[in-house]
C-alpha cells in the first residue's frame, strides 16, 4: 500500500508540469482580467490565471469516495514565497490554483493511478481589500473553463472557514 501512495504521490507530483489544455502565459502570474463576465466567477469576480500551469507545485491530493480525484495545488511566486516562509496571513496578490481529475488505473502500470477526465479547476485569489467579508479570500470553480453556478460558489468560504481558519483559510499545506 505504501509503495502504491508513493507511486500515486509521483504521478500527482508530475500532474503539476503536465498540460491538459491550452492557456496564455503572463510573466508575472497574476490573475488574467476577464474578456468577458461570464468567464468570472460569481459572488467574487475570481477568474482563471493566465499562465497559472508554469507556477510551481504546492501539494499534490489524493481524494477518496465520493470524489475519487488525483489533485494538485499549484501557486504563484508571491504564493511559494509565503509557503516557504511560513507566513500567516497569506500576502494579497497570493493565488492558488487547484486542477482535479477522475483517477483511474494506468493502462502501462497496473498499481497506479492516473488521472482521467479533467474534473475541475479551482482558484482562490487574496486581496484583504476586495474580499474583506470572505477572510481576504475570492473564491472560483470552474468546470471546462466556464465558472460554475452561483450556489457552488456560495458554500466556498463557510466550508474553508469551519476547518481551516487558524491557516488563513488555505487546507493545503507544502508538500516536504
Amino acid at each position: 500500500m505504501k509503495t502504491i501512495r508513493m507511486e500515486i504521490a509521483a504521478v500527482a507530483l508530475a500532474l503539476g508540469a503536465c498540460v491538459f489544455a491550452a492557456v496564455s502565459i503572463a510573466a508575472d502570474g497574476k490573475p488574467a482580467a476577464s474578456t468577458s463576465t461570464s468567464a468570472a466567477s460569481p459572488i467574487y469576480g475570481v477568474t482563471i490565471p493566465k499562465g497559472y500551469r508554469e507556477w510551481q507545485l504546492i501539494a499534490p491530493a489524493l481524494e477518496s469516495e465520493p470524489l475519487n480525484e488525483l489533485r494538485v495545488v499549484l501557486g504563484n511566486k508571491t504564493a511559494v514565497d509565503a509557503y516557504r516562509k511560513g507566513v500567516l496571513p497569506f500576502p494579497d496578490g497570493t493565488v492558488l490554483t487547484k486542477l482535479a481529475w477522475k483517477h483511474v488505473q494506468s493502462p502501462d502500470f497496473e498499481p497506479a493511478l492516473v488521472p482521467g477526465a479533467a474534473t475541475t479547476v479551482q482558484v482562490m485569489v487574496k486581496d484583504s481589500a476586495k474580499y474583506a467579508a470572505t477572510g481576504g479570500w475570492g473564491f472560483g470553480r470552474f468546470v471546462d473553463g466556464k465558472p460554475v453556478d452561483i450556489a457552488q460558489h456560495q458554500t466556498c468560504f463557510a466550508c474553508h472557514a469551519a476547518r481551516v481558519k487558524d491557516r488563513d483559510y488555505v487546507f493545503t499545506r507544502l508538500a516536504p
